[in-house]
């Protein structure tokens, strides 16, 4: 790998660019949090990959679920209550953006009304 596809990586969502310690000070918590998120026992939120010497790594996309999961717990939710209601959001939005494209295709196929 070159240093340029290193530098291309970052602007991947998905990239795990992130060490523990640095998520955690951009989202202003705890490693612990981000552990706690990772390990919920009934909704396991985000998983982050780890390095060849085992060490978690954040992509920006499971930083920003991360710091959705924070909002809520800072408003009182329950870890694991707050790591279920963000996958159902997320399960709602990908069914919503589903039947948009249904809706969009149907509205395609059918025939014009006549006046």
């Amino acid at each position: 790998m070159t240093a340029d596809d290193s530098f291309d990586r970052l602007d991947d969502d998905d990239y795990p660019a992130y060490t523990m310690g640095r998520a955690a000070e951009m989202l202003g918590t705890t490693q612990g949090f981000l552990r706690a998120i990772g390990e919920a026992r009934l909704a396991r939120l985000i998983t982050p990959l780890r390095s060849a010497g085992g060490h978690r790594r954040y992509s920006r996309y499971q930083l920003r679920i991360a710091a959705r999961a924070r909002e809520l717990v800072d408003q009182g939710t329950p870890i694991e209550a707050a790591c279920r209601i963000i996958i159902l959001e997320d399960q709602l939005e990908e069914a919503q953006r589903i039947n948009a494209e249904y809706r969009r295709a149907a509205e395609s196929t059918d025939p014009p009304a006549s006046a």
